[in-house]
């Protein structure tokens, strides 16, 4: 699996210290909003031209790593 720490970085004086693409200021959660909308890769990749595919990668490992470390529950409908 792609090592996510070489292409997301959080520093607190950018966005708050949001999760961030290195070397951007694209966070985190607004990429993972943009694929949420149905924007395609290479519809970001066009329009972020900062963006690497393996930035992108990275954005996904992220997220799987992330929520794997944490307890969700569901809200508003039962689970099953």
């Amino acid at each position: 699996m792609l090592d996510w720490r070489q292409h997301i970085a959080v520093a607190p004086e950018v966005l708050a210290g949001k999760p961030i693409l290195q070397g951007t200021r694209l966070a985190v959660d607004f990429i993972l909003g943009l694929l949420a909308e149905g924007w395609t890769v290479e519809e970001i990749l066009e329009n972020y031209p900062a963006v690497s595919p393996e930035a992108l990668q990275a954005v996904f490992a992220f997220a799987a790593e992330t929520l794997a470390d944490e307890t969700t529950y569901p809200y508003g409908r039962k689970a099953g």
